[in-house]
């Protein structure tokens, strides 16, 4: 018995270029976002008879401030990033991945994020690369859902 193209589809891992970047209700153009992530820390807990019973991992989530990287393109008359960095306030931050057809599947919510830096592109003369701006961001509250 075959298995159905929709059935092969589902099984194939989704494509890191199809994602989409909104930060306050606002869409934003990044050719690429890295650093995201959420960890738990562990303690290990050994008492007078760990060496019967074994030791204890106790897992606990502490919402501490990661370091999220994003790069946009320079573009002639656009200065989001540069208006960005001069906010002070906290705002909420989504990063989702998208299927084939666009429709979000999968989601990166960061509660609050805090512009930390700009690196401005390499000027070069020797090439003919792309200008691109770096820009770091403080997230917190990283939660990662399910969107289908």
């Amino acid at each position: 018995m075959g298995v159905s193209i929709e059935q092969q589809a589902r099984s194939y891992p989704l494509p890191a270029y199809n994602f989409r970047v909104t930060r306050a209700g606002q869409s934003l153009r990044f050719a690429k976002v890295s650093g995201l992530q959420r960890e738990h820390k562990a303690i290990t807990y050994r008492d007078g008879l760990s060496f019967l019973d074994g030791e204890l991992l106790a897992c606990y989530h502490l919402d501490q401030y990661v370091s999220v990287t994003l790069e946009q393109g320079v573009v002639e008359g656009e200065g989001s990033l540069h208006a960005w960095l001069e906010e002070t306030d906290p705002q909420p931050m989504e990063v989702q991945l998208c299927n084939n057809k666009g429709i979000p599947v999968l989601a990166w919510r960061m509660a609050r994020t805090i512009p930390i830096k700009i690196t401005a592109p390499t000027f070069d003369a020797r090439t003919n690369e792309a200008a691109i701006d770096v820009m770091e961001i403080k997230a917190s509250g990283v939660s990662i859902v399910p969107l289908s």
